[in-house]
């Protein structure tokens, strides 16, 4: 998978070939089917991790509520360059069966502890900036530097604080 994506991002969606995976991988072709039957079950595969990466983080992530761990998890995808997988894979797909199972991540993500929120609405915005953010820095990793990303947490997390 990591062979996979390394070849989206450098040479886009047109490129990924099982044969160019297993080449990039250092693996022989039988070997990527072996695992991955076919190209469409190499992507459900890399959002399956997706999905799963991101959950473990939330985890990980220590805060009372369920955005205050989110928040969390976004920074932490965020510094590491974790969250280049999500264009990636979201622009190899083109399928709407595959990205069914991100559909339904993303859906859970943004209901989950809602009405437990001290402020519903207010958590609903963070979580939707948190989104932005996923975005810009899948697409420009560089744009914010380590201080105004801990300027954008801070903010963040304030906006969490009921008034």
């Amino acid at each position: 998978m990591d062979a996979a994506e390394e070849l989206l991002c450098d040479q886009g969606s047109t490129a990924l070939t099982l044969a160019a995976v297993a080449d990039r991988a250092g693996v022989s072709k039988g070997g990527l089917l072996y695992h991955y039957g076919s190209k469409e079950a190499l992507i459900k595969g890399m959002v399956e991790r997706l999905i799963e990466d991101f959950d473990e983080l939330v985890a990980a992530q220590p805060g009372a509520t369920y955005t205050e761990r989110y928040v969390g998890a976004t920074m932490a995808a965020v510094r590491s360059g974790r969250l280049r997988r999500w264009a990636v894979v979201t622009g190899a797909s083109g399928n709407l069966f595959l990205l069914a199972p991100l559909r339904e991540a993303m859906a859970r993500w943004h209901r989950e502890g809602l009405s437990e929120e001290p402020d519903p609405v207010g958590a609903q915005i963070v979580r939707l900036a948190c989104e932005g953010l996923w975005d810009v820095a899948s697409h420009d990793p560089e744009l914010n530097t380590e201080d105004d990303l801990q300027a954008l947490e801070t903010r963040l997390r304030a906006l969490l604080k009921p008034t």
